[in-house]
């Protein structure tokens, strides 16, 4: 369903540019359709689940309060190389920069500041976390290649959350100045109800360790 979903945003109005260029979306493997996000608690060890993802798809590494945070990068990035798979590291630009990762996700707040900037690498996917069609564009203004708009629906990650349900997520996603993935209680049970939403492919935790 991801690369339904990205191969149907590829034929949507090219109403979207990368650092002044207009692009389509998934083209030529730029986007992928699946993004993998580790997260210390529910996927402490994410190497068996790197290992089964389709080839072009993407992970971000999380693992914020993880004190061998380096040591983890330095092995997913070997991991992700063998498999076909790339690596982003979630709001660390030195780190990044360091480990020689494939790109950069910023969290809402860094996207606001947009202080990542004289970190950029020729060749990074940078990806942006949003929860508010003003955040969607902090992205966009920040340079962001895409957001991950979330939660789009009841996760475990943020039992709090209000989801934004099929119907804004869509609209959201639609009026969107950027790419945007769908971040949330993403299911093989919920993916299906997001074929007409244009966005760009998915983004999820347990929804990619559970075989959607």
């Amino acid at each position: 369903m991801a690369h339904r979903l990205n191969l149907s945003a590829r034929v949507a109005p090219p109403a979207y540019h990368i650092r002044g260029h207009p692009v389509t979306l998934g083209g030529a493997g730029r986007l992928p359709p699946l993004i993998l996000m580790t997260d210390d608690a529910r996927l402490a060890d994410p190497a068996a689940a790197i290992a089964s993802l389709p080839r072009g798809s993407a992970v971000i590494l999380r693992h914020y309060d993880d004190p061998g945070r380096a040591a983890l990068g330095h092995r997913l990035l070997a991991l992700s190389r063998d498999a076909g798979v790339r690596l982003l590291i979630a709001g660390d630009a030195r780190l990044a920069c360091r480990l020689g990762a494939d790109g950069l996700h910023l969290p809402e707040w860094m996207a606001r500041r947009g202080l990542w900037r004289g970190w950029l690498r020729p060749g990074w996917l940078v990806t942006a976390a949003a929860h508010s069609p003003a955040a969607l564009w902090h992205a966009r203004r920040a340079g962001a290649d895409a957001a991950l708009l979330a939660p789009v629906f009841a996760t475990a990650s943020h039992p709090e959350a209000k989801p934004l349900g099929v119907l804004r997520f869509t609209a959201w996603c639609r009026r969107a100045p950027l790419p945007v993935y769908a971040l949330g209680g993403i299911t093989a049970e919920t993916v299906g109800r997001l074929a007409a939403s244009r966005a760009a492919g998915i983004a999820a935790i347990g929804g990619l360790t559970t075989g959607a």
